[in-house]
């Protein structure tokens, strides 16, 4: 059996094994070698999914005619050996921006994220940790298209059992075991079409492959070698829709867990660095320095986290991802848990406003090389069907229901968050704190204001409480823009701008 989705682009076909294994994915290997029309060959991993049906999916590069072999390790399986075929793909005439400009890697300056052709990739997600896991299928559909609609480009997920989702509805474990580990195709086979439903309402799936935060994660528990065979059977099943992969969530990456880690990527990834590859790490926490050179590593991810004492906000501001970015090899730096709305704050104990998302965000994009961000809501994240605190996080604060939260006040102002950058040549952007002649946030983090230049001159300033901002150079007109409505509003000329009121406000100026 073998299909052709046109709107994913994605081609899949199913082999039947003459054989039966102990364990399907240790005693076999299957790869497809697919030849393109214009000589371009491409050896993509098969997948088992259960009993003896092997799949493979593809996602061709170049309309036209393409045919493939397969090629087992088990020479004698003639089901899975030796079996050749064809397809037409034709020229795609969709709208979906992985496929009208190809996948995403690191731009040539090393500061940001480009499509295959060179687009400008501006990272702006969304954090659903739980959605592929939890979601019914019809509101995963109603989330993903509202996304869109709001200005998101990525969702962040994850594809694995995690202490916040311990098994699925019906009980399905996503692998059995703490060593030697079996994948089980059923946990799979159930966020297959949620999956690949980001890709096509046009956001871009950026997967967990393994959790590893605390030890009732499988990327705490389970050994380098683990961890690379659960994660290569879920690149084998869902590189086709092109994704960011995710491959340790919440983790610590540094000094001798830094290892495993190295480890794992490499034998997931290889050297090639051909798949666009970040890791999460817990809050507060930078890997860069121990993980900078490894080639299969495409951006660095950072937490800022959900603190807002001093401390914290200070580590934002001056800490690693602002003072270390321009470290070569140069990659793009990406904040990819700021503080969550509606999520309790640790020191203070009060839940995250729109105003303080906002702040982060900002800072975020704005301390580094502007290549994106993400946002976080606590009734997204955990997929909450009624309010509630969420599983295994106790301290974290009553979560509304994602429908009361995908509407929030913080998700509206990532709309005009993501419409002031559209307008701007975003990528172009470089911390200048320097243009800042008074800074309020050195007495009070809270009161901290980000600013970026680029070489043409066009300067960003944000300010979070309507702080009079005092520049050292003189702008020769400017103008306001609310962060909180998407409105513009003239701001003059010169050095002294002074906010229309005492909220958060973007000057632009050149």
């Amino acid at each position: 059996m073998q299909t052709f989705d046109p709107i994913l682009y994605v081609f899949e076909a199913e082999f039947t094994s003459t054989a039966a294994y102990t364990d399907s994915i240790r005693d076999v290997t299957l790869t497809v070698t697919f030849a393109g029309p214009e000589n371009e060959k491409t050896v993509v991993p098969a997948f088992w999914d259960g009993g003896r049906s092997w799949r493979v999916r593809f996602s061709p590069q170049t309309p036209g005619a393409w045919h493939f072999v397969t090629h087992s390790t088990d020479g004698s399986n003639d089901g899975l050996h030796g079996q050749v075929g064809s397809f037409d793909a034709p020229p795609y005439t969709g709208d979906l921006p992985l496929l009208c400009h190809g996948s995403i890697r690191a731009g040539q300056s090393g500061t940001h994220l480009v499509h295959t052709d060179g687009t400008p990739f501006f990272w702006l997600a969304d954090t659903a940790w739980n959605g592929v896991l939890r979601a019914k299928a019809a509101d995963w559909e109603v989330y993903l298209a509202e996304r869109r609609r709001q200005g998101f480009t990525a969702i962040q997920t994850v594809i694995t059992q995690w202490r916040a989702f311990p098994q699925d509805a019906a009980g399905e474990l996503a692998f059995t075991g703490t060593e030697n580990i079996r994948i089980n195709p059923a946990f799979y086979q159930r966020i297959d079409d949620k999956l690949a439903a980001i890709a096509r309402h046009g956001l871009l799936p950026s997967p967990v492959l393994v959790w590893a935060c605390t030890p009732h994660d499988p990327g705490h528990y389970l050994s380098a070698a683990d961890c690379a065979h659960l994660a290569q059977y879920e690149v084998a099943r869902y590189a086709a829709y092109r994704p960011i992969w995710i491959l340790g969530g919440d983790g610590e990456y540094r000094g001798e867990q830094a290892q495993k880690w190295i480890e794992t990527g490499r034998a997931v990834f290889g050297e090639s660095g051909e798949q666009p590859v970040t890791m999460h790490p817990r809050g507060i926490n930078w890997p860069g320095e121990d993980l900078r050179n490894e080639k299969w590593l495409t951006f660095h991810s950072y937490q800022s986290g959900h603190g807002d004492g001093d401390e914290h906000l200070r580590w934002l501001q001056s800490g690693p991802p602002a003072a270390n970015w321009n470290i070569s090899p140069v990659k793009p730096v990406i904040n990819q848990e700021p503080n969550y709305e509606d999520h309790l704050a640790y020191h203070s104990r009060q839940p995250f406003s729109a105003q303080q998302v906002r702040r982060a965000l900002y800072w975020s994009l704005l301390l580094s090389p502007t290549a994106g961000v993400t946002y976080g809501h606590h009734g997204i994240w955990p997929w909450m069907e009624e309010a509630g605190v969420p599983a295994d996080h106790p301290n974290s604060g009553v979560a509304p229901t994602w429908q009361e939260a995908l509407q929030s006040e913080g998700a509206t102002g990532v709309v005009h968050l993501a419409s002031f950058f559209a307008e701007i040549d975003w990528p172009a952007l470089r911390p200048a704190q320097h243009l800042l002649a008074e800074q309020p946030g050195d007495a009070q983090p809270n009161r901290f204001i980000a600013a970026a230049q680029s070489e043409a001159g066009v300067v960003v300033v944000y300010t979070p409480d309507g702080t009079p901002l005092h520049l050292t150079r003189t702008l020769k007109r400017a103008r306001w823009y609310n962060p909180r409505t998407g409105l513009w509003s003239e701001a003059g000329a010169g050095t002294l701008f002074t906010p229309p009121t005492g909220d958060d406000w973007l000057l632009r100026g050149e």
